[in-house]
C-alpha cells in the first residue's frame, strides 16, 4: 500500500486537495467489487478496469459506499464519501474528511466481505417482511403510470389472483397522492380510500405507499414548513423551516418530475413532519409501509445550503433511508452507508431491453457485496413504463426470460400485468415461474432470516462459494445460499447455453445428475429456467 498527501487530477474531477488517500496496486489476477453496484456489469474490477466515480456527488441511482473488496481477502474502507479512480491495475480511493484504510482480512472474497461486515456495518439480526420472500411483489406503475386510481388498482390486484398467483407486498406508485408533500389519497380518483386498502388486505397483500422527499412549492404543504403558516392555524406552526434553501430562501431543486422544495432531513422540523405524514397514513388508512423513492444524493451535493452546515450529501441520503426502520414493509433505492439494515434495497429502474436484463444478476451480485442482503432486481421486464404502450416495441421473450431471472432471486417483482402484453402459452409460462418460486419460498425466507443474522448476501457469485478457482468474471449465473445454483437465459434466441458447475454431485432442474467441477451445456426452451441443487453427502 501506498499512502499519499495527494491531489488526484483525472481529468473528469476538479483538482483538490483530499485529507487522505490510498493507492493500492492490484496483486496479479486480482479482482475488486464495490464502490457502486450501479457498475455490477463491469465487476469484477481487475488489471483492464478504467473507472472514475466521484461518491461525494453522485450514487448512480443505487446503493453505494467508500468500500471495495478483492477474492484475496483484502479491503479498502473509508467512513466518509469518496472519490475513487481505478486504472492500469491500480485502485486510488480518496477522501476530503475521513482516513482511508487498506486492510488484509484474510483469503478470498468472502474473508474480505465478512470482516468489512463485522467491523463496520455488522448485521442488525433482523430481516424486512417476510413476505417480501415467500411470494411476489406487486407494483401498480407500469399499469396506470400517472393515473393511479381506486378501481383499477383493485383490478390490478384481483387479476393476479384471478390468474393463479399468490398474494404478497403491493405497491401504489406515484400520484396516489394529491401531490407532492400532499400525502392524502387524490380525492378524484380515491372515493374511499380507507375502505380499499381493507379491499386489498382482505385479498391478502400488503399495500405499500410510494413516497418522496420532494414538496410542490405551490402547496399548503410548502406554505406550513417553509413560513410556519398552517392552513388551520393562522397564528403558525412550529415545523417552520426544514427545505434546503438558496440564500436562506427555500431553494426550487430540479429532479426528474420537475422542480420542487427538497425536504432538509438535517433539520428537526423537516424530519418531525414528514414522520407525521408516514404516522397518519399507517394510522388513518391502514398502510403498511412505504416506498421510498428519490432524494438521491446527486439531489443534496447541488450546493444548497442546510441547517446542519457540516451535514454531507450522504448524511442527508442516510437520514431519508432511516425512515423505512419504522415500517417493516417498506422498499428503499438510494442507500448510503445503509448496510446491514432490515431493509428492501432495489435496482433502479431497468429498461425493456437485453443489455438491461444481462445486468441485472451483476448488480444484484454487485449489491449483496456491499452489505445490502435483501436486493430486488426492479421490475420485471423493466421499470421503462413507455416500452408497455401500444405501439410500442414491446419483446415477449424478453419479459418471460425476466421474470424467469426475478423468479429465484430474494425477490420477485411484478409491475406489467401479464394478462395484458402476452399471449396464453406465455402467460402460462408466468404461471409456471411463479409455482418454481414458491417451491423455493421457504428456503428464501429461511435464507433471508439468516441474512439478518450473518450480514452475508443471499445472492450472491460463484467465486463467493467456491474462492480460487477462476469463477471471479461469471456474470450469467447466480447462487443462492450455498446450494442452488440458478443459469438464467438472458441473451435473445438462445436455445441451449453452457453452466459452469462447481465441485460437488448437482440436480438439475430436468432431473439430470452431474459431478462437478465441469461445465455443461444445457438445453434452453422458452419455459425453462435452468438451474441445479447440490446433493448433500
Amino acid at each position: 500500500m501506498k499512502r499519499t498527501m495527494t491531489l488526484l487530477a483525472a481529468g473528469l474531477f476538479a483538482i483538490a486537495a483530499f485529507a487522505d488517500a490510498v493507492t493500492v496496486g492490484m496483486k496479479p489476477g486480482e479482482n475488486w467489487w464495490g464502490a457502486a453496484n450501479y457498475f455490477g456489469s463491469q465487476m469484477p474490477f481487475n488489471a483492464g478496469t478504467v473507472l472514475q466515480l466521484d461518491l461525494r456527488k453522485d450514487g448512480y441511482a443505487n446503493q453505494f459506499a467508500s468500500m471495495l473488496i478483492s477474492d484475496r481477502g483484502r479491503v479498502i474502507w473509508c467512513d466518509d464519501q469518496s472519490v475513487v479512480s481505478i486504472s492500469n491495475g491500480t485502485i486510488s480511493v480518496s477522501c476530503e474528511t475521513a482516513k482511508v484504510q487498506l486492510v488484509e482480512a484474510g483469503q478470498n472474497l468472502r474473508d474480505a466481505f465478512v470482516h468489512a461486515a463485522g467491523r463496520w456495518f455488522p448485521s442488525s439480526g433482523k430481516t424486512p417482511d417476510l413476505l417480501f420472500f415467500s411470494a411476489p411483489q406487486y407494483n401498480t406503475w407500469i399499469e396506470l403510470t400517472y393515473h393511479q386510481n381506486e378501481k383499477d388498482i383493485l383490478a390490478y390486484a384481483q387479476s393476479m389472483l384471478d390468474n393463479g398467483l399468490p398474494p404478497g407486498v403491493l405497491m401504489i406508485d406515484d400520484t396516489w397522492q394529491a401531490g407532492y408533500g400532499d400525502w392524502r389519497f387524490e380525492p378524484s380518483r380515491f372515493s374511499d380510500p380507507k375502505g380499499m386498502m381493507k379491499k386489498l388486505h382482505d385479498m391478502g397483500y400488503k399495500v405499500i405507499l410510494w413516497m418522496c422527499p420532494w414538496v410542490s412549492m405551490d402547496s399548503p404543504a410548502f406554505r406550513r414548513i417553509a413560513w410556519g403558516v398552517n392552513p388551520d392555524d393562522v397564528k403558525g406552526y412550529p415545523t417552520k423551516g426544514g427545505f434546503l434553501t438558496k440564500d436562506g430562501i427555500p431553494a426550487a431543486v430540479r429532479w426528474w418530475n420537475g422542480y420542487s422544495a427538497l425536504l432538509d432531513l438535517t433539520h428537526p422540523n423537516g424530519r418531525a413532519w414528514f414522520k407525521e405524514q408516514l404516522d397518519g397514513l399507517v394510522r388513518d388508512f391502514g398502510a403498511d409501509g412505504f416506498k421510498f423513492d428519490g432524494g438521491g444524493v446527486s439531489c443534496y451535493a447541488m450546493g444548497y445550503g442546510t441547517y446542519d452546515k457540516k451535514a454531507s450529501s450522504g448524511d442527508q441520503v442516510l437520514a431519508y433511508a432511516r425512515y423505512a426502520l419504522d415500517y417493516p414493509v417498506s422498499e428503499y433505492r438510494n442507500a448510503w452507508r445503509f448496510q446491514g439494515q432490515p431493509v428492501v434495497e432495489r435496482l433502479h429502474d431497468k429498461g425493456h431491453t437485453w443489455s438491461e436484463l444481462q445486468n441485472l444478476v451483476p448488480d444484484m451480485i454487485g449489491g449483496g457485496l456491499l452489505g445490502h442482503p435483501f436486493m430486488c432486481p426492479d421490475m420485471i421486464g423493466g421499470g421503462s413504463w413507455t416500452a408497455f404502450l401500444p405501439g410500442a416495441p414491446f419483446d415477449a421473450e424478453l419479459f418471460v426470460r425476466s421474470a424467469q431471472v426475478h423468479a429465484l432471486c430474494p425477490m420477485m417483482q411484478f409491475s406489467a400485468s401479464p394478462w395484458r402484453v402476452l399471449d396464453k402459452a406465455d402467460q402460462q409460462i408466468i404461471r409456471d415461474v411463479v409455482a418454481l418460486r414458491q417451491k423455493f419460498a421457504p428456503k428464501f425466507v429461511e435464507l433471508a432470516r439468516e441474512s439478518g443474522h450473518t450480514g452475508e448476501p443471499m445472492l450472491r457469485n460463484l467465486e463467493y462459494n467456491y474462492p480460487g478457482l477462476g469463477y471471479a468474471a461469471i456474470r450469467d449465473q447466480f447462487m443462492m445460499g450455498g446450494d442452488l445454483l440458478v443459469a438464467p437465459v438472458v441473451v435473445k434466441g438462445q436455445k441451449e447455453r453452457s453452466v459452469v458447475l462447481p465441485p460437488g454431485k448437482w440436480l438439475a432442474d430436468d432431473g439430470a445428475e452431474f459431478v462437478g467441477p465441469q461445465t455443461v451445456t444445457v438445453k434452453t426452451p422458452r419455459a425453462r429456467l435452468p438451474h441445479f441443487i447440490l446433493q448433500r453427502q
